[in-house]
């Protein structure tokens, strides 16, 4: 939670936080700002002090919305640090950063930096900027320990902004499913109403109507990955294929608030029509290793312990897995699940880069999505639902979803 962040920031010995970049799609900016119409900003925490968020005059109204005190790019105009500068615009931007930062009181000690902008740009200035304020030490992680942390216990508000993009995708999904059972099939390809077949890409041009429609975005695509391409898990799926009967979809989605809020993550699989006895036995070990591993939930527990017990499951029933062997591309081969908030994966993680700190504490909130892929036999599964761990040692699941496998046509 915020509340967290100046204790990790004394932890890590971090003078101050420099967050720059939009406060749209920009989950460090979000995080601090809440979000809104800002293009372009800069926001300066130094440790045991409110942020200060500067941002140009015609974007002070959106910058007001944050609540945190706004300072105004026009109070440090770059006409006289251009002549200053021999017209040198790197060197002038430069010597911006250093009058916003020494307005702040920000002049030596570590400053942590954060956000998503174009780094030829932003590596020009700090180099400048390192000449200009010699006492200040740049520090950059490659995995973040104090926004990251904070972010991965969820406040009540957060929770029910994850909670609304849960009810919107699943709306979708279910939208989605009605979409597909009632086309007409010939030669077991779903037809379209003006006579052609029916391809991903139809599917997923649909998919990001009904999700406009409903308030959310889309920029991370969906998978919606068919035959062959189901399995591996991130296919994002060929727009040309067509919808076949009888062959394993999986339909992943990730949505967002609109304006880069927070994600919802959700995953079936289908088979229209029917589905040979291999693929009906393979997803029913896939639904019983989920409803096994969501059995045995436990607070405080390491997430990486989950990992090991989906990998032990699927290894006695004869699938290889990146615990036996890391290198396969084939049984199963991902984590069993990561934190979700801000950005699609974030703490807690449950693979091989979790740490001490990714446990299922109170306030998380995590996918579980196991899965087997065996792209030599076209095919592929997984499951994936979002939990919240709540204070008293329960889990719930954010949206409910049938778990069909076979969707039957209804034309």
């Amino acid at each position: 939670m915020k509340t967290q962040i100046d204790t990790l920031m004394q932890e890590h010995r971090i003078d101050a936080l420099l967050v720059t970049g939009s406060a749209i799609h920009n989950p460090a900016m979000v995080y601090l700002t809440g979000g809104g119409h800002i293009t372009s900003a800069d926001l300066v925490k130094p440790r045991h002090q409110q942020a200060i968020l500067f941002c140009g005059p015609m974007e002070r109204d959106e910058a007001a919305k944050s609540g945190l005190s706004v300072r105004l790019y026009s109070d440090y105009p770059l006409k006289p640090l251009l002549e200053q500068a021999g017209q040198d615009y790197t060197r002038a931007l430069a010597m911006r950063y250093r009058q916003m930062l020494s307005d702040v009181g920000v002049n030596r000690g570590r400053v942590a930096l954060y956000g998503q902008v174009e780094i030829g740009p932003i590596f020009g200035i700090l180099k400048e900027l390192s000449n200009l304020l010699p006492e200040i030490e740049w520090v950059g992680f490659a995995r973040d320990p104090i926004l990251m942390p904070a972010m991965m216990t969820k406040e009540p508000q957060e929770i029910e902004r994850i909670r609304h993009m849960a009810q919107i995708t699943t709306e979708v999904v279910g939208r989605t499913a009605d979409f597909l059972v009632h086309h007409r099939v010939e030669n077991e390809v779903l037809i379209r109403p003006d006579g052609k077949p029916l391809t991903v890409g139809d599917v997923k041009s649909r998919i990001n109507l009904w999700l406009s429609e409903l308030g959310a975005e889309n920029p991370e695509g969906t998978i919606f990955a068919i035959g062959r391409d189901a399995g591996v898990p991130h296919s994002s799926g060929n727009p040309a294929d067509l919808i076949r009967l009888g062959k394993t979809i999986v339909f992943d989605i990730f949505p967002c608030e609109a304006g880069g809020g927070y994600y919802y993550d959700f995953t079936r699989t289908w088979s229209l029509g029917y589905a040979s006895d291999e693929a009906l036995e393979l997803y029913r070990q896939v639904q019983n290793t989920y409803d096994t591993i969501v059995s045995e939930l436990t607070l405080n527990t390491p997430f990486s312990h989950y990992q090991q017990r989906t990998c032990q499951l699927f290894e006695q029933l004869g699938h290889p897995t990146i615990q036996s062997d890391p290198q396969t591309q084939e049984g199963y081969v991902h984590s069993v699940g990561h934190g979700l908030g801000l950005r699609i994966h974030e703490m807690p993680f449950s693979g091989a880069v979790a740490g001490d700190q990714d446990e299922l504490v109170p306030g998380v909130v995590f996918t579980i999505e196991p899965g087997l892929y065996y792209p030599s036999r076209d095919m592929g599964f997984r499951i994936e639902d979002t939990y919240v761990a709540c204070e008293n040692g329960t889990f719930e699941r954010l949206a409910d979803y049938p778990y069909d496998f076979v969707l039957p046509m209804r034309t």
